[in-house]
Parts: C-alpha cells; structure tokens; sequence
C-alpha cells in the first residue's frame, strides 16, 4: 500500500515535478531527532541519503511518508506548480520472515494489494495481477516461492514490485543494500535507474555503501540531524563534512 504524507501549500517548482522539504523538524522527548532540514528532490532522480547511525535518515523517511508529527514543510508538485498529494512506495528496512513459513510470496502480494486471505484460493485474475508487478522488476519467476526461502536480493525485489503497486511518484527505501549480497547491489541499483527511467518517479534512498553512490545516485544528502552537506557523489564523498563524519577519503588524492 502506498501512504500519503500530509502536505503544506507554498510555491515551487514551475517546470517539473518535485519534492520539497522545508525546514523540517522532528522532536521527542525535547530533543531533536531532525532540525531544519530542507531537501529538494526532482522526478527522475536518485537521491541518497547518508549519515551516521541515528542520524535521522529513518526519521526524515517516517516524517515524509506521514507516519510521524513534524513541523516545517513537505510538499509535492506537479508541473506547471500544481500541488497534488503524491503516492508514496515504501521499501522498509531488514523485514523478517521465519524461514520455515509456507507463505507464498503471491500469498503475500496478494494479501497486500487486494487484501485477500491467504487461507482462500486466490483467483486467476488476481494471480495475473501479481504476476504483472513482479515483473516490472524482473521477479516473475518469484511468485510460487516461499517467502522465508528467499534470499535477501529477491526479497528486496519482491518487496520493491509492492511498493511499486500502485505507481507512486515517489518511491523511498530504507537501507536496500541491507543483507544483500555485492552482485544483489548492483542488480537492485541497476533495477532502480530502470524504474526511474520507465516511470519518471523519484527514488529517495538510505545507504551505507559509498562505493556505488558516484555510478548511480544524482544527489547526495549528508545527514546529521541536520544536512551538513548536499551535492553529487564526487562533491559530497570529498566534502570535510563527509571526512569529519566518517574519518573517510573520497575523491582525488585519497589513497
């Protein structure tokens, strides 16, 4: 299912659609898990969010998709400037599975997108349907698979056709690389530049794995409660803010 994110008015962008995020705040317990966060994120982008563990990405994420009090902005438009309230997808992080549950991944699918009980026999129509999702991300052959047996690239493939069901105009996944294996990375990535390029949707993303930024992400948000730094790949991994993180060198003259 796809959840909306309560949106703001204001003004934006005139000539494409976007995502607007405006001095967001977060707080709990008087202290601030995100303070003034402002994001500008286009369709057709990747936008990767990095930081530190409890650096707020999850919270940035949670705030967007509606499930958590905020203050400051979130707002989407169309182009032309025509504010609509957007389908979001939502990939979560590291959901498990027992691997010994009979649960088909159609059982799941269908359960989740038509709401029908695992314990019935599921109609040829809605199987068609699944089937159809499946396979915008190449996982067709998933479909009679049980859930717990999967591997933890096809299940971030299964869970990615959901969330893309229905279309949504933005699409956010939390931490994707996560038990996924080096050759299930690039796979899922390469899958992302293919959705983005299909379907003109925006990708916001969270990840810890700053090899593959500068081949597929667009933008780069460094996040820190606060954005410290915002740029391409090559501008942010070679930023002092990036250094001063992580302790890491990117970029020319790193070793």
């Amino acid at each position: 299912m796809s959840p909306h994110p309560t949106l703001h008015g204001g003004s934006g962008c005139h000539d494409a659609c976007c995502l607007q995020v405006r001095g967001l705040t977060v707080t709990a317990e008087d202290a601030d898990l995100l303070k003034d966060v402002d994001l500008h994120i286009h369709c057709g982008q990747i936008v990767a969010v990095i930081g530190p563990n409890g650096a707020g990405k999850s919270t940035l994420f949670r705030a967007i998709l509606g499930q958590l009090p905020y203050s400051g902005e979130i707002r989407f438009e169309r182009a032309g400037g025509r504010r609509t309230r957007p389908l979001v997808g939502y990939v979560p992080q590291s959901p498990a599975f027992d691997s010994g549950d009979p649960v088909s991944v159609l059982d799941l699918f269908a359960s989740a997108i038509g709401r029908w009980p695992v314990f019935l026999p599921i109609p040829s129509s809605l199987r068609q349907r699944v089937s159809a999702c499946l396979d915008r991300v190449h996982a067709g052959e998933l479909i009679d698979k049980r859930v717990g047996a999967l591997s933890g690239g096809e299940l971030q493939r299964v869970l990615l056709a959901m969330a893309l069901e229905p279309l949504p105009h933005i699409l956010i996944l939390d931490e994707p690389m996560s038990g996924v294996d080096i050759e299930g990375e690039h796979q899922l990535m390469d899958m992302l530049h293919e959705i983005r390029s299909t379907y003109d949707l925006s990708i916001l993303l969270s990840t810890h794995d700053f090899a593959t930024l500068e081949q597929y992400a667009d933008k780069v948000v460094l996040l820190r409660q606060s954005v410290l730094k915002v740029g391409t790949p090559r501008e942010v991994l070679a930023s002092p803010e990036f250094q001063s993180v992580f302790h890491l060198t990117f970029g020319k003259g790193a070793e």
